[in-house]
């Protein structure tokens, strides 16, 4: 029986309640006060930036009455009723409004894509490539019973359906790509567009509104009209002034999202109210430009406009864009998505769920996992002196190429993404497992059916944090030679490019006032708003594993 020991101290342990109510208190507020301390200091800085790069203060007071009247009011008076009276209906209004913003960025770099790297004819024969993979590996799945199919073997029909469509046979048989592409110079862009781009995204809207409603019907009819838009945008790209093969991406892009959005909000008839948020707010914009225009007031003289993002840099201020630095970073970060994170979730699979305990391989995996930890401390200037003497002079590729800066950043994240999954997978229970073993389910069907599905949301959250401090990486492009300043964006992989640290860098040198403060803060403006919709996704894509698991 234990024993408390004569004359121990006993206020350790809340006698007395007054002082220990007392410094918890104090501790809550002060730490209540840091945190807003230091969220503030964030807004402060901001929006000092953001009124660098827009000057609102130049605007006629005319157009900010008109844009008052006819957008501010309306939409905070909206707002204020939802937030005192249904805050589900202002989240679903706040979602609805923000949705259709968030699908045109995300289009937006897509229609980049289709400018200087994919040429039309080349994403339409992608796109018949990967149907054909699709339906290789559907039939082979219904021709080879699930029983007689041994491990790994529909991973080795679908490689191979990919290499054959793809490469194909070096000097003996064309890859399928090319003679798709070969045999589609007849069509013209817009159409290739409409079947490769729209028709996919047509297909997947149909599917998930019939799934939803329950009735084919329905999605016939939601699919047809997604498509229906691709084709309008054909015919009414001359009105607006887009090129007809981006105006089909912009425009499915932008309503099949928003559309299932709503469509699901009437479906289930909970917050409808909210919908009139985005109405009052588009609509509130289309009067507000059309008396604006009727009137002629003038709005703010802003740094960041469509000619900075359209445009390359020049030795004028006011003639200078980012638009090359802002194909080289989307290029780049594709490079760093499609080499770190698969390479990474391997890494941290293997060492989670296959790596031994015991022996000399288990020291060896516990001395790698302790450099893992390490690299994730190094500085970002020794990854970009790793990646000059590995790709530069040992690979002889391309120095300031795209493919050598995001191989050399994707070096400096692989350590954060692999210490994020390894904690997402650790945290999976492992009751999990046994069930599944239980069911007589091999490791690696454990592991893809059951580990990393519940994983990956965490996997997902530590992959956000890397790819936000890669796109803001400038040492290492220092390092590798990447350009200050380019004024053609590479049209590939292997041509040198300049990425927007990079360039935000080199004007922060200039000697023109106007280059230090009003084009370098519209770049940042443009640096922070290609993450946040890069994170926003990621961040949507979680969430949706989240609420499946």
């Amino acid at each position: 029986m234990a024993t408390e020991s004569p004359g121990r101290d006993e206020t350790w342990y809340g006698t007395d309640e007054a002082g220990s109510q007392i410094r918890g208190a104090a501790f809550k507020w002060t730490c209540l006060g840091a945190t807003l301390f230091g969220i503030s200091m964030v807004f402060v800085l901001l929006l000092y930036v953001a009124v660098d790069a827009i000057r609102p203060f130049s605007a006629e007071p005319g157009w900010y009455l008109t844009i008052s009247l006819a957008v501010i009011a309306p939409t905070g008076a909206l707002l204020a009723y939802f937030g005192r009276r249904n805050s589900g209906a202002g989240w679903v209004g706040s979602t609805a409004m923000a949705l259709p913003a968030f699908c045109l960025l995300v289009a937006s770099g897509v229609a980049i894509l289709l400018i200087e790297v994919f040429q039309p004819h080349e994403w339409f024969a992608a796109a018949v490539i990967l149907l054909a993979v699709a339906g290789a590996v559907f039939g082979y799945r219904r021709v080879r019973s699930p029983t007689a199919q041994v491990a790994g073997e529909g991973t080795v029909v679908a490689v191979v359906a990919l290499w054959v469509g793809f490469v194909g046979v070096p000097g003996v048989v064309p890859s399928l790509a090319a003679v798709v592409e070969a045999g589609t110079h007849w069509l013209n862009w817009p159409t290739m567009m409409v079947y490769s781009f729209g028709g996919p995204l047509a297909l997947l809207t149909g599917i998930v509104v019939a799934r939803g409603r329950e009735s084919r019907r329905d999605g016939l009819i939601a699919g047809g009209l997604t498509f229906a838009a691709g084709v309008l945008a054909v015919f009414a790209a001359p009105t607006v002034g887009i090129d007809d093969y981006l105006l089909v991406v912009l425009a499915t892009s932008v309503l099949a999202p928003t559309g299932l959005y709503v469509e699901r909000v009437v479906r289930k008839g909970e917050n409808v109210a909210g919908l009139a948020l985005p109405v009052a707010f588009y609509g509130g914009a289309v009067v507000a430009a059309v008396v604006v225009e009727a009137f002629g007031f003038a709005g703010p003289a802003a740094w960041l406009d469509w000619q900075f993002l359209t445009d390359p840099h020049s030795r004028f201020p006011q003639r200078a864009g980012i638009y090359p630095a802002l194909v080289g970073s989307i290029m780049m970060m594709l490079v760093i998505v499609v080499s770190a994170f698969p390479v990474g979730v391997g890494a941290a699979v293997y060492l989670e769920e296959y790596a031994p305990d015991g022996g000399l391989l288990g020291r060896i995996v516990s001395f790698i996992e302790v450099n893992i930890g390490n690299l994730a401390g190094v500085p970002s200037v020794v990854y970009g002196l790793l990646g000059l003497a590995l790709f530069i002079r040992y690979a002889s590729m391309n120095t300031g190429s795209v493919v050598v800066g995001g191989l050399t950043v994707g070096l400096l994240i692989l350590p954060i993404v692999i210490i994020s999954a390894q904690e997402a997978i650790r945290a999976v229970p492992d009751s999990m497992r046994q069930a599944s073993y239980g069911m007589g389910a091999t490791k690696w069907q454990t592991v893809r059916n059951v580990v990393l599905p519940e994983a990956f949301p965490g996997i997902l959250t530590g992959t956000i944090l890397a790819f936000g401090r890669a796109i803001g990486e400038t040492a290492p492009l220092l390092m590798i030679g990447a350009a200050a300043v380019v004024f053609n964006p590479p049209s590939a992989f292997g041509e040198k490019f300049s990425a927007m640290p990079r360039q935000i860098f080199a004007w922060s040198s200039e000697p023109a006032a106007e280059f230090r403060h009003g084009v370098l803060a519209a770049g940042v403006v443009t640096l922070l708003v290609v993450l946040l919709s890069m994170n926003a996704a990621a961040i949507l894509i979680r969430n949706r594993y989240q609420r499946r698991s």
